[in-house]
């Protein structure tokens, strides 16, 4: 798993802890609604070290493997964004007051990155003893698209995830809000709050939308180094980026088109990578491509009322 790259292996975790522990011990010690213009600074923090540390790659890999992190990062990115359209769903759902919505997504992260190291290290080993399981994720990847260009509305049933109803059916719920605690004791018994429903929700929400982008990234490269280090800054960045854009989201319309069209693209690269090898430079190239057009076009072409608002600014 760490090869010779154990250097960049302990470099990249260093970062990565570095970074949490002052997300959480010290700039959100004390719960906040984050606003705007700390969620441009954070989203810019996160994308600057994701292409430094592409920077990092190039240098010490070569150009092969820093067009594979910058493919495998965009990639993600773009996926991550589906993510927000979800995520504004649950809080809505759920009336998470903006106070309490970044520690959910910070532990959610946490819990996402357990989950996505196991599945990227289950499909590596499975693409290296069973090749032929290449073209079963290429089909998947292919059939996700098409469902997701044809399924433009997002529906969301918590009632019905099977997380939630096995923690309901275990753990005795307070049926209010206690600030950010996901646990309270009352009357010597130990109750959890709607909070940690929320926070369960969007482990499990994330657990899907790994299954379909963790295949995408392998499509790009099966190096662990390179899939695991290109989700962990997407993910990373992906609070800043919920909080910079929730409250816009329905402007970008033809976003999940562009993201499906990316899917399907790259299912195809893994299905012909027998026969013919699609260069990085060019996946790289359509996959940027086709998500700057679905966004020029969802703003060129914006809808006439905009509902989704999480927050507004003072």
């Amino acid at each position: 798993m760490f090869g010779t790259d154990w250097q960049l292996w302990v470099a990249f975790n260093v970062v990565v802890l570095a970074m949490l522990a002052l997300d959480l011990g010290v700039l959100h010690r004390k719960a906040h609604a984050v606003r705007l213009r700390e969620a441009a600074i954070w989203s810019a923090v996160w994308i600057c070290l994701s292409l430094a540390f592409n920077g990092v790659v190039y240098l010490w890999r070569g150009p092969e493997a820093g067009l594979q992190f910058l493919t495998g990062y965009l990639i993600e990115k773009s996926l991550s964004i589906d993510n927000i359209f979800v995520f504004v769903l649950i809080f809505s759902y759920f009336s998470v007051p903006a106070t309490y919505q970044h520690r959910v997504l910070f532990w959610g992260v946490l819990g996402a990155l357990v989950m996505r190291a196991i599945l990227i290290a289950a499909g590596v080993v499975l693409i290296e003893k069973f090749h032929w399981i290449i073209y079963i994720f290429g089909a998947f990847l292919i059939f996700t698209g098409w469902r997701m260009a044809r399924h433009q509305e997002i529906e969301l049933h918590p009632e019905a995830n099977p997380v939630v109803r096995l923690a309901r059916r275990f753990i005795p719920i307070h049926p209010h809000y206690e600030g950010q605690s996901f646990f309270i004791r009352q009357g010597g018994r130990l109750l959890a709050t709607p909070l940690l429903l929320v926070l369960l929700i969007v482990e499990s929400t994330d657990l899907v939308f790994a299954v379909d982008s963790i295949p995408a990234v392998l499509a790009i490269s099966t190096d662990p180094f390179i899939v695991y280090t290109s989700n962990v800054f997407a993910i990373l960045g992906l609070r800043a980026l919920y909080f910079l854009l929730a409250g816009i989201m329905d402007r970008f319309r033809y976003l999940r088109v562009g993201l499906a069209v990316v899917l399907v693209f790259v299912g195809f690269k893994m299905v012909v990578s027998d026969l013919y090898h699609i260069p990085i430079a060019v996946a790289l190239g359509v996959v940027g491509g086709v998500i700057l057009v679905s966004i020029i076009v969802s703003l060129a072409f914006r809808p006439a009322t905009s509902s989704a608002q999480v927050y507004e600014e003072p």
